[in-house]
């Protein structure tokens, strides 16, 4: 018994080393403005994106950022020449293809090894005539794919009456603003000017003479590598009546949807400050501009506010996928800082890290909102901040757990009123369904994504109802529970209740839920148990235990767990090469929500989280775990830091 005693406060020391050595780190990583941020590459198509944007304005990045970005793609470029759909992807038509013309267009030789190792994977794989959708509509703007090989994208969609079940204003809303730019682009038929270049990289990236290839019957090939969402017969059929249209389209008609899309490009980039929902619509916004307004401010500011997207690392310079991911990191180092109970030693970065979130909140609704099909906007918060000016749900959520968590540890705490409009914005973001989406409330019916046109990305098509989004909103909403009286306590006490029945409905047989934010079971699992315990199920309720024992199962024997990306795409559990620090920190925090802290389970995973630690208070850099779309791994860095400490401050609570 004493030898156990002995044991158990070695482990529990061993926990509080590591868990002050990660805040210690933390901290010191924190900026001035009281936030955190970090790296969020990982997209195999934005850095090729950017260059190809610039060259067909007329533009090119300065000297360190070229050789920055050269050096990133030849970094992330696979063995066999080609780049993935992200980092750690096999190979990809779309993408490769992308690559290999910004490396050629900064400048690169064709014959440069790296080139010429994407080149031969190109044309051993079906040449760039076998790349998605949106590839082929970048080759386009290149002038090297004529715009009669795309699927039409029209404007004169914008022009139908909202009550039409397919306006793009039902889409959901990074796809509608990126389609929105498209439109324009294709209708004008934009395209950079032939010239020598041009038509050496037409001799490259095709296996016969650009002139005798038949585009037209090319719309709808793709390579078997970029087919990860095949065209549907529904798609196909439409495809063909817009094609129809687009031969006998009236010109007026046109110029009214021209001038309607116009309208709605300005709105965005004039809401935004020009940053732009995302790094694609922002690109394609900026093109807009250079042909519909060459040399104006306009295209000046869009091309300016790109910067705000490069990001650079150890590997070069990449395009991130947000402008930053301030608020959603803070909150979650928030999280674990309060979690340590070590108020001592965060007590300055947690008043800073509350004045950032403070500040960051949207403050007021985007003008004439309902007609630009903008949900609204008071008391949100953003991913990145306020200037974005885009809330999300669990963005909006975590921020508001963060201003109630603070209230008794700041000066000048946020007051009641904003933290009302707060709770009332997620109210109003919350589906039929029960559960809530990611910006908007969702607007489309399911069998709009049978139309989805990208062949690489799922669910593109209108707002789903989440399981993350949904158990932050129900952990937000709990906690604003009985500050609230009246009507509003009612109505947080029924979204409660049926966000909680969601939740409690998404969980798969085995146990787990999907996760769509990140990879993916070990991340959603986590979410929903907090979500649900949070809303009053015991922690030896059915689901919850039914949940924790999936986990258990699936715990590799050094203690850890670890997933692979393809988990998403395929919804199944795939276990990954090794145990991931993060993943294994979703899955002990699960435990310990399920009552099971004290198991050998849990002991196991926190030393493996102990011995992963670095002597600096770091855990080292894993493989990518978000996730977007299904397909496309997304990088965040911040996790490494935030979420073990966590993990570790919750396990030795549970432990007390």
């Amino acid at each position: 018994m004493e030898i156990q005693r002995q044991h158990q406060h070695d482990f529990k020391a061993d926990l509080e080393t590591a868990i002050r050595k990660g805040l210690r780190h933390s901290i010191s990583l924190q900026g001035e403005d009281g936030a955190w941020r970090s790296r969020y590459g990982g997209p195999g198509f934005l850095t090729p994106m950017y260059v190809l944007g610039l060259y067909v304005a007329g533009k090119q990045p300065s000297d360190s950022v070229r050789g920055g970005i050269v050096r990133y793609l030849s970094s992330v470029q696979n063995r066999d020449g080609s780049l993935g759909l992200h980092e750690e992807g096999e190979g990809c038509m779309f993408t490769t293809v992308l690559g290999y013309l910004s490396l050629r267009l900064l400048g690169v030789p064709k014959d440069e090894p790296a080139a010429t190792a994407m080149r031969d994977w190109i044309l051993a794989n079906g040449t760039a005539l076998g790349a998605a959708s949106w590839g082929k509509f970048w080759l386009s703007l290149l002038n090297l794919y004529p715009h009669e090989g795309l699927n039409p994208i029209l404007p004169e969609l914008w022009l139908l009456p909202y009550s039409a079940p397919f306006h793009p204003g039902r889409m959901w809303c990074h796809s509608r603003q990126v389609y929105l730019p498209m439109a324009y682009l294709y209708a004008i038929r934009a395209a950079t000017p032939e010239n020598d270049l041009i038509r050496d990289l037409r001799r490259e990236i095709y296996d016969r003479p650009y002139d005798a290839i038949p585009f037209a019957d090319h719309r709808d090939t793709v390579a078997p590598c970029d087919n990860l969402i095949p065209v549907t017969p529904s798609l196909k059929v439409a495809n063909r009546l817009l094609l129809s249209y687009e031969r006998k389209h009236a010109p007026s008609l046109r110029k009214r949807a021209l001038a309607e899309i116009l309208r709605h490009i300005d709105y965005e980039d004039r809401a935004t400050d020009f940053i732009d929902i995302g790094p694609v619509n922002s690109i394609l916004n900026a093109i807009v501009r250079r042909f519909q307004a060459p040399g104006s401010d306009e295209e000046k500011r869009s091309f300016e506010r790109l910067n705000d997207y490069l990001c650079e690392t150890e590997q070069g310079v990449h395009f991130n996928g947000y402008n930053s991911t301030a608020l959603w990191d803070t909150t979650f180092f928030v999280h674990a800082m309060l979690a340590s109970g070590q108020t001592d030693v965060c007590r300055e970065a947690l008043s800073k890290a509350h004045a950032f979130i403070d500040d960051n909140q949207i403050r007021e609704d985007p003008p004439d909102r309902e007609r630009h099909y903008r949900h609204a906007s008071i008391g949100g918060w953003p991913f990145s901040d306020r200037e974005h000016g885009w809330p999300i749900s669990d963005c909006t959520a975590e921020g508001l757990r963060c201003a109630f968590a603070l209230q008794n540890l700041v000066d000048a705490p946020i007051p009641e009123s904003r933290l009302e409009e707060s709770v009332r914005l997620i109210l109003s973001l919350q589906n039929g369904d029960g559960g809530w989406a990611s910006y908007e409330r969702r607007r489309g019916s399911d069998w709009l994504e049978r139309f989805n046109p990208s062949q690489v990305f799922a669910d593109i098509m209108v707002e789903h109802s989440y399981v993350e989004c949904s158990a932050a909103c129900v952990q937000a909403l709990v906690k604003a529970k009985g500050r609230f009286g009246g009507g509003l306590g009612r109505e947080i006490d029924q979204a409660i209740s049926r966000g909680a029945a969601f939740i409690k409905r998404k969980q798969r047989p085995d146990g787990s839920w999907y996760g769509s934010w990140a990879i993916c079971f070990t991340y959603a699992t986590w979410f929903a148990v907090s979500g649900l315990v949070a809303a009053g199920r015991p922690a030896n309720a059915p689901e919850i235990r039914k949940a924790a024992g999936f986990l258990i199962q699936r715990q590799n024997r050094d203690g850890g767990w670890g997933e692979h990306y393809r988990n998403c795409l395929e919804e199944r559990w795939i276990p990954g090469q090794k145990s991931h620090s993060v993943q294994t920190a979703w899955a002990l925090m699960t435990l310990v929500n399920a009552g099971l802290a004290h198991t050998e389970a849990a002991r196991r995973a926190a030393r493996f989280l102990v011995e992963r630690q670095l002597e600096t208070g770091d855990w080292p850099r894993e493989a990518l775990t978000g996730m977007f779309n299904k397909s496309t791994a997304i990088d965040y860095d911040n996790y490494r830091r935030a979420f073990p400490v966590m993990a570790l401050s919750l396990v030795r609570n549970g432990c007390d």
